[in-house]
């Protein structure tokens, strides 16, 4: 019964996720964006992935995330190895190619680059920080899988929603609320189940909206150039 709980608020928090990008992206964005190269680089890598762990039977010894071994690019390399069987690798990779998407037209090229490494690197640091590294936990960013980094992603997108002001939309209170649900739920698997997930879901939001804020700051001009990676500027969105 536990293990069931913990699959449907994990697949739960990405249907909030989801929901706030396709929010942000318009109906069918698909027909109204650009290809979104990162997230096609982000797939094909992972993809790419996949097929050296079943041609070669080292490949997750050689790359996973074992803290009991050595080597600095594990971190790295670890989230592109999937250790959750075939319906696992499909789910992980078929969400990282959506939410990378939806991201990418939304924040842009470099941003979206920035916020994927960002969930690769960042929460060991902030665990160690707050003295959570050695809590027993499932933690999806432990040994291998890309679920960690494609969850602080997705929940950048709910912060978007929360402070990008588009007329009609992101000032509705139905959209306010979606976009806060993402860390609010994501708090409340980690305190009650231990759910990696979710935390990494709270520190993509709480990055994502000091980026928001920080861009607001800056000359009209500055931002324009930062956004070249993008579609257009997020201000032209407000």
């Amino acid at each position: 019964m536990d293990a069931l709980l913990f699959n449907v608020t994990t697949a739960g928090l990405m249907v909030l996720m989801f929901k706030a990008g396709t929010t942000l992206n318009g109906p069918d964005p698909l027909r109204t964006h650009r290809v979104p190269l990162v997230a096609a680089g982000l797939t094909a890598i992972a993809l790419l992935a996949v097929l050296t762990q079943l041609c070669w039977p080292g490949a997750m010894d050689t790359f996973d995330s074992d803290p009991s071994k050595s080597g600095w690019w594990r971190v790295v390399t670890s989230v592109f190895m999937q250790n959750g069987g075939f319906l696992g690798a499909a789910w992980n990779i078929a969400t990282l190619a959506v939410i990378a998407a939806l991201a990418e037209w939304f924040w842009g090229s470099y941003l979206t680059a920035a916020f994927f490494a960002a969930g690769i690197l960042l929460p060991q640091h902030i665990d160690a920080l707050f003295g959570l590294s050695d809590r027993s936990t499932v933690d999806p960013r432990n040994f291998a899988g890309s679920s960690g980094a494609t969850y602080f992603l997705g929940a950048t997108l709910a912060a978007g929603l929360l402070l990008w002001r588009t007329p009609g939309l992101a000032t509705e209170p139905k959209a306010r609320m979606l976009a806060l649900a993402v860390p609010a739920l994501g708090l409340t698997m980690w305190l009650t189940q231990s759910n990696g997930h979710g935390l990494v879901a709270v520190y993509g939001f709480t990055l994502a909206c000091a980026v928001a804020l920080w861009r607001r700051t800056r000359p009209p001009s500055t931002r324009r150039e930062a956004s070249a990676g993008g579609q257009r500027p997020l201000e032209e969105r407000q």
